[in-house]
């Protein structure tokens, strides 16, 4: 357990007999006796606890504590109050101090309390420690890239979803790789030492069907564009799920499955027992702070896989990627980061667009980097392009952007 803490008091006699105190406790105290000299001292990752006096000249203990709640609201602040202090304290303690005590404090008191404080701060950096690893080291993190909050919900969605065991429908446009989705669920769940079989939809007769479902054994087998069984396979397959046991089955469609089953071209039994959980991937237009690190990890893999040296990406290049709609989304940004390290050109889906049309893609765009930097609130992100707020709105409205879409 850690045993740094942060002594603040301006009193040099007080400070400095609390720190002996602490030492003789076996702690590693560090002294200060003001708010600046202690203020670079606060970082999240201060693997320790605070011990500041409330009434300091010049910023005092308040402002202390509202400093280490910015940097960091779990980071324990205890303060030492004065005679007649008490209800200043406990409108710290309202603003998220740890706990005070009255000054002067028996030495055991000090200690019990800084000892509990220091149990929470290990507990704490224990916890963000292993959700750092886990975030860093799973299939998610190390697959399925992006910084934008819907790649971020995307991530957890499948960690969840992995998790559970249940069959899983992949729903997403052309190119957005559904394929992708089902082998990180794989990896992520407790069949993953087992093996992942792809098969495509369109391919599979009832024989096959139990031949991928072989193949699978305890692992998981993924159907590629599901809505293209045919009617046999459908049947067969839903009666493999009734009977339970074998593979876990991932089924991906680009189509809309509800309409196949309205047109009596999927049945109904087979879509709602696969719909058990659902993943939707974002399509790329959703998510356009992400084309600048999809794009240079695709074009890093490209480098990678031609033998060819990492090519300079300009600003410019990626201003014109991010103008665009990509409606073969992910598979589309690849084959143009392909192009770009081969020296191809690049194919601009704003080639043939006259002014006006060119003109909206980027004011689009514009709206939905405004509104993705203010996470989703309208009205900041109205105040950020400098238009008013109806205007704004009218502009949303245009092009059919929702500000709920952006809040994290």
């Amino acid at each position: 357990m850690t045993r740094r803490v942060l002594l603040v008091d301006d009193d040099i006699e007080v400070r400095e007999a609390l720190g002996q105190m602490l030492e003789l406790a076996d702690l590693e105290p560090t002294l200060a006796g003001s708010f600046v000299a202690a203020k670079d001292m606060i970082r999240r990752d201060f693997d320790g606890v605070i011990v500041t006096d409330i009434r300091m000249p010049g910023r005092d203990g308040f402002h202390l504590l509202d400093h280490a709640r910015n940097v960091d609201p779990e980071l324990p602040v205890i303060l030492l109050t004065g005679e007649g202090d008490i209800p200043m304290a406990v409108k710290a303690m309202d603003a998220g101090a740890h706990s005070f005590l009255e000054k002067p404090c028996a030495p055991s008191d000090l200690l019990a309390t800084v000892q509990k404080a220091l149990g929470l701060r290990a507990e704490v950096l224990s916890s963000r420690q292993q959700r750092l690893q886990l975030e860093s080291g799973d299939a998610a993190s190390r697959m399925l890239h992006g910084t934008s909050h819907l790649a971020a919900e995307l991530r957890e969605r499948v960690r969840t979803v992995a998790r559970a065991g249940a069959e899983v429908l992949v729903l997403g446009e052309p190119g957005s790789g559904t394929p992708k989705i089902a082998e990180v669920i794989h990896l992520l769940s407790a069949a993953a030492r087992h093996p992942f079989i792809k098969r495509s939809a369109s391919g599979l007769d009832v024989p096959s069907l139990a031949e991928a479902f072989s193949a699978a054994g305890a692992g998981t087998l993924y159907i590629d564009e599901v809505a293209q069984l045919a009617g046999p396979v459908q049947f067969a397959l839903l009666d493999r799920l009734e009977a339970g046991g074998g593979a876990r089955i991932i089924a991906g469609s680009t189509h809309d499955l509800n309409a196949e089953v309205d047109a009596g071209r999927f049945s109904a039994d087979l879509f709602y027992r696969l719909d058990l959980m659902r993943v939707r991937i974002p399509a790329i237009r959703e998510r356009t702070e992400d084309i600048p690190v999809l794009f240079r990890h695709y074009v890093a893999q490209a480098c990678e896989q031609a033998n060819l040296p990492l090519p300079e990406i300009t600003s410019d290049h990626i201003a014109r990627l991010m103008a665009q709609d990509w409606p073969g989304n992910a598979r589309a940004l690849m084959n143009a980061a392909m192009r770009f390290v081969m020296g191809l050109g690049e194919t601009d889906e704003a080639d043939g667009l006259g002014l006006a049309e060119q003109m909206a893609k980027v004011e689009r765009q514009l709206l939905i980097e405004a509104l993705g930097k203010a996470g989703g609130n309208a009205t900041a992100a109205a105040a950020a392009l400098k238009l008013p707020r109806k205007t704004f709105y009218d502009k949303l409205a245009r092009h059919g952007i929702r500000p709920e879409d952006y809040r994290v």
